[in-house]
């Protein structure tokens, strides 16, 4: 099976940066597909960002796209989420995600493992 565990978040202004790191374990960690989602209070969890295990099939929400980035190392098994251009909405718990599926990804449905979650908090 696949664990994992966020680590990152924090507080940050408005225009600034920060990397969220996702450590995964298992054996079958680099045949799956991972991805960043993020609930706000009274909202529904959203899709963030999603990478295969190969790397070669990148997707963002239009919300971010243009200023976050999402990335693997597979020998460290590790995802990243590098956010610039920090917004206020992007204020939420941020959640990394695993699934053997490679399309489709934007859905939490198709999600087999979640990490517990980082705060991520962008003051204006």
């Amino acid at each position: 099976q696949v664990q994992l565990v966020e680590s990152g978040g924090g507080l940050v202004q408005a225009g600034g940066s920060l990397r969220l790191s996702c450590a995964a374990s298992g054996r079958t960690f680099s045949s799956y597909t991972l991805s960043w989602f993020r609930q706000a209070p009274g909202k529904e969890r959203e899709f963030v960002a999603a990478i295969t295990w190969s790397g070669g099939s990148i997707s963002y929400a239009d919300s971010v796209k243009g200023r976050f980035t999402i990335s693997r190392d597979n020998a460290k098994n590790t995802v990243y989420l590098q956010m610039n251009s920090l917004k206020p909405e992007d204020t939420a718990v941020y959640y990394c995600a695993a699934t053997p599926y490679q399309s489709g990804l934007t859905t939490h449905l198709l999600y087999h493992y979640w990490g517990p979650g980082t705060q991520v908090t962008v003051s204006s």
